[in-house]
């Protein structure tokens, strides 16, 4: 068949003689040319006397092995077994033939490795020795290195790799080479922010604006609550003829026609007391009263009425209104509180 492809199989192998095989090819008698042939494959079945590798730690180099794309030759197969065709970079236990090889180095040193440290490493849990020196490794230092407890070679040098070197990596007996990567920081100051000092300049500033603005706050507080005190101005009836005389002879005395004038004509009522009805006054433009108005129903006449005035004009408590003034004309005298 003219650049055809035609394939001879048995289903039972074949054996030879003193392990010497013969193959002929033999021209049919129809045939105008010589018989060519391309390929011959023999396999032959080796009885290998120990384990296969762990197949945790053949999962990890294959994902290794994925994550930076690498395309070693000899990376076929059984990692380790046999150990004249272990793989490039890899050293494994073989001295227990009963049990599992496992790997016991790597070395990936100028194999074009880029992007971080694969994450698959962690899961070599008998890994010794650790190289990845000369690549183009970039992020930060992962913290699992230092978790891996025979891990006791680690060599980062000559890479791109950044942030600072994890406290787990700072163990003792871990030989660690990270010389060759500029925007790694070796320092402690990286791990730890450094505390923030203010000058005590700034301190007392921001500490002097502070008092001065406690001590404005209590004066416009006092100076409200001051405004706030109560103080009075009494009345007496239009019809009372007593001549009034007060202990206290410096309170002011106003005319019956300012007390009108200082309550709008008596307009707003504030309530009633024993003595009759209390209106609202301003004095001086804005200090409030309110002025008592002695009734003449009042069951209390002009005697308890003066008393009282006669008490608040001598008396002074925080508990008591200050009097502003009196009236005392003969048609109606009054003495009134601050509201």
């Amino acid at each position: 068949m003219k650049l055809g492809l035609h394939t001879i199989s048995s289903r039972s192998p074949q054996t030879c003689d003193e392990g010497k095989c013969s193959f002929q090819l033999i021209r049919t008698n129809r045939s105008t040319l010589p018989p060519l042939l391309n390929a011959l494959e023999v396999y032959r079945v080796i009885q290998f006397p120990q384990s296969e590798t762990d197949e945790s730690d053949v999962d990890a180099i294959k994902d290794i092995a994925a994550t930076y794309a690498l395309s070693k030759i000899n990376w076929q197969g059984d990692p380790c077994v046999p150990q004249q065709l272990r793989w490039d970079g890899l050293n494994c236990n073989n001295a227990d033939m009963s049990m599992p090889p496992r790997i016991t180095s790597l070395n990936l040193s100028s194999s074009g490795l880029a992007g971080t440290i694969a994450a698959a490493i962690q899961s070599l849990t008998q890994l010794e020795k650790l190289d990845l020196s000369n690549n183009n490794l970039t992020g930060g230092v992962p913290e699992f290195l230092g978790n891996m407890e025979p891990l006791s070679v680690i060599n980062l040098s000559g890479n791109n790799l950044n942030g600072s070197i994890p406290q787990a990596l700072q163990k003792k007996g871990l030989e660690l080479s990270v010389e060759g990567n500029p925007r790694l920081c070796l320092s402690d100051s990286c791990r730890k922010p450094p505390e923030k000092k203010f000058p005590m300049a700034i301190v007392a500033s921001v500490a002097s604006v502070a008092i001065i603005i406690a001590v404005l706050i209590l004066f416009l507080v006092l100076r409200k609550k001051k405004s706030t005190i109560v103080k009075g101005l009494h009345l007496l009836p239009r019809s009372s003829t007593m001549n009034v005389t007060f202990a206290n002879k410096k309170s002011k005395r106003f005319r019956y026609s300012e007390v009108l004038l200082m309550t709008n004509n008596l307009q707003r009522v504030l309530g009633k007391g024993g003595f009759g009805m209390v209106y609202h006054g301003t004095v001086n433009g804005s200090e409030q009263v309110a002025v008592k108005v002695l009734s003449k129903s009042s069951s209390q006449g002009s005697k308890e009425f003066k008393a009282e005035v006669d008490l608040l004009l001598r008396v002074h408590h925080t508990n008591l209104v200050s009097l502003v003034g009196y009236c005392s004309d003969l048609r109606r005298r009054s003495l009134g509180p601050h509201l």
